[in-house]
């Protein structure tokens, strides 16, 4: 009788595991086990539950019902059902799975702890993996790598680093896994510096595991957030050394830093060795020649990639409409933008609409920019009416602005950039009632804007500036650098650019404040540690100012030196006394 039940569990669960049965006969094999009473059997149950949850068209409800008929199911029918729910829409109900087992005293183990940890994250549920935590410290579950990997990524995602980090120190054995997971913790929650820290031991073998191509992959996006190009280079090194470069994924991204730190000779000698371009690869180079103001270079790529068979995507036309804007070509981007429906299929989206509004900005149809936004299929956010309200700003078109400004506040996006721009179109138009009235409604509401720093990369280390900096240790050397270079620059011509950016202080005043803004405090640190004709780059966090922008422009003329400064608009390559952005950004 035991052999007969024997053979018989074998004969249904080999064929709930054939290849050839369809769902319909499945449901059909659950009616009879449940006649049977088969179903109880935990080995058939977790089968037929296992079965059907692998479906790519599987019912979930469906699959609940099989878990719910099983009087005693075991760990492995809970780690099927909730592994389900972390996947689903409804992912809280996997804790809830989690917290019956341990009333019903079935022991999870280290997967169903990876599973449940999941389904907080998805289902954002800050106590639910706090739980989770206690229970794998008391249960002595803390060496499984996977189940600690997944901690971690937990507090990541609540932004919660330290504890992602303590998490990471309780693991003992750490592979190369646990590692990339702590620097995408890092790049995460904006610890991008950390990021390269980690690299930085996984590379002199201190943690005992080597970087991967994963590894360089999210450090090489670390570098191109942090514009350091000294670091990027030394992961680029690395990648050769051990055969990543031949890796497409790897390859676009070298691509993508190497133009994003403003380097487009190097970013074409990574395109130019790969052997077979994807539309990603095309796209990445298309993008970075018009973000650095190579606008005819990119539409030359572009026509290229088609010569060689590859077909645009949406992100191509993005980077190739863009190339338009940045360089302003006007009747090029028209031509662009019909065709993307019209002879490749590809509907517009709203990055594609913020290239033309931004081209036609440039050229100054700002009311043609604002009838193609109320024309649109798609609804506009508040990026795009912001592209507009900066075009409004550079032409000084005070009473667009002000309705540009209404399209926003109906939107319920109102940031302290907007009240900005409508500042300085109202000072600009000499519109001081305005200003005054701005500025008294930023006053009520406290609105305070981001404080803007730069950095600039020297021998692998990061310096950063804000404003008026007083934290650098050559401080004194910097401002006395500072102080001879606007002594030079001013007998070339250069004089403080007040007009535009504040307002309503005594001149002298802000002349002081533009004197030592975090670009220009940069600048005099690149001088005094570089030798002469040096290339100095700059990554700033916000839009650079008019005034930082013109003493840049003087000082690569009058000092013989290409300066690069990466501002939240653009590339900025300042070259014998001129900027690549024409004096729009």
């Amino acid at each position: 009788m035991i052999n007969q039940s024997t053979n018989t569990e074998k004969t249904i669960i080999s064929i709930i595991k054939s290849p050839s049965i369809r769902k319909k006969q499945l449901l059909q094999l659950h009616a009879h086990l449940i006649y049977t009473s088969f179903i109880q059997n935990p080995t058939v149950s977790f089968s037929l539950l296992s079965r059907l949850l692998s479906s790519l068209s599987f019912d979930l409800a469906y699959s609940r019902q099989i878990f719910d008929q099983v009087k005693k199911p075991n760990v492995s029918h809970y780690n099927a059902i909730i592994r389900a729910y972390s996947m689903s829409i409804n992912p809280v109900e996997g804790f809830v799975l989690f917290r019956e087992m341990l009333r019903k005293n079935v022991r999870p183990d280290s997967m169903t702890c990876s599973f449940v940890t999941k389904a907080c994250v998805k289902g954002s549920s800050l106590f639910g993996g706090l739980q989770i935590h206690g229970w794998v410290l008391r249960a002595g579950c803390h060496s499984d790598c996977l189940l600690m990997t997944g901690l971690m990524d937990f507090y990541s995602s609540f932004r919660v680093v330290g504890d992602a980090c303590k998490v990471f120190d309780e693991i003992a054995r750490r592979d190369t896994v646990v590692w990339n997971v702590l620097i995408s913790c890092c790049m995460r929650n904006g610890r991008t510096r950390d990021a390269l820290d980690v690299f930085d031991r996984m590379e002199r073998a201190e943690c005992g595991s080597r970087p991967d191509d994963v590894t360089c992959l999210l450090v090489l996006q670390a570098c191109s957030n942090l514009g350091v190009i000294e670091f990027g280079e030394r992961v680029h090194n690395y990648v050769r050394e051990h055969g990543y470069e031949k890796m497409k994924n790897v390859s676009n991204s070298l691509i993508a830093m190497y133009s994003r730190c403003g380097e487009m000779e190097k970013a074409y000698e990574v395109f130019k060795g790969m052997d077979n371009k994807s539309v990603v690869s095309w796209s990445a180079m298309i993008s970075g020649l018009a973000s650095n103001g190579f606008g005819r270079e990119a539409i030359e790529a572009f026509g290229d990639m088609q010569k060689t068979g590859v077909m645009p995507d949406e992100q191509t036309f993005t980077g190739v409409l863009s190339a338009c804007s940045r360089s302003g070509l006007l009747d090029e981007g028209r031509v662009f933008f019909n065709s993307m429906s019209k002879d490749f299929g590809i509907t517009p989206n709203i990055h594609h609409y913020g290239c033309v509004v931004d081209l036609m900005g440039r050229a100054g149809l700002l009311e043609e920019a604002y009838n193609l936004i109320l024309s649109m299929s798609i609804k506009p956010d508040a990026a795009l009416w912001r592209t507009l309200l900066g075009a409004c700003k550079v032409h000084g078109h005070a009473e667009l602005g002000e309705r540009v400004v209404g399209q926003v506040i109906e939107l319920k996006a109102w940031k302290a950039g907007d009240y900005l721009l409508l500042l300085n179109i109202y000072s600009s138009a000499g519109d001081h009632e305005k200003v005054s009235e701005v500025r008294r409604l930023m006053r009520v509401k406290g609105i305070r804007t981001t404080p803007a720093s730069c950095t600039i990369e020297l021998k692998g280390d990061v310096h950063s500036f804000v404003a008026d900096d007083i934290l650098h240790p050559r401080k004194k050397e910097i401002y006395d650098t500072l102080e001879e270079i606007e002594k030079q620059l001013k007998i070339a011509g250069y004089v403080t650019e007040i007009t535009t950016e504040l307002h309503n202080v005594d001149a002298a005043g802000n002349q002081f404040r533009f004197s030592y803004h975090s670009e220009k405090l940069a600048i005099a640190f690149g001088v005094l540690a570089t030798p002469p004709g040096t290339k100095i780059r700059v990554a700033k966090n916000l839009r650079t100012c008019a005034d930082c922008h013109k003493f840049a422009e003087i000082f690569s003329g009058v000092y013989n030196r290409e300066v690069v400064i990466r501002d939240r608009a653009c590339f900025h390559h300042f070259r014998e006394g001129h900027c690549s952005c024409n004096g729009y950004w």
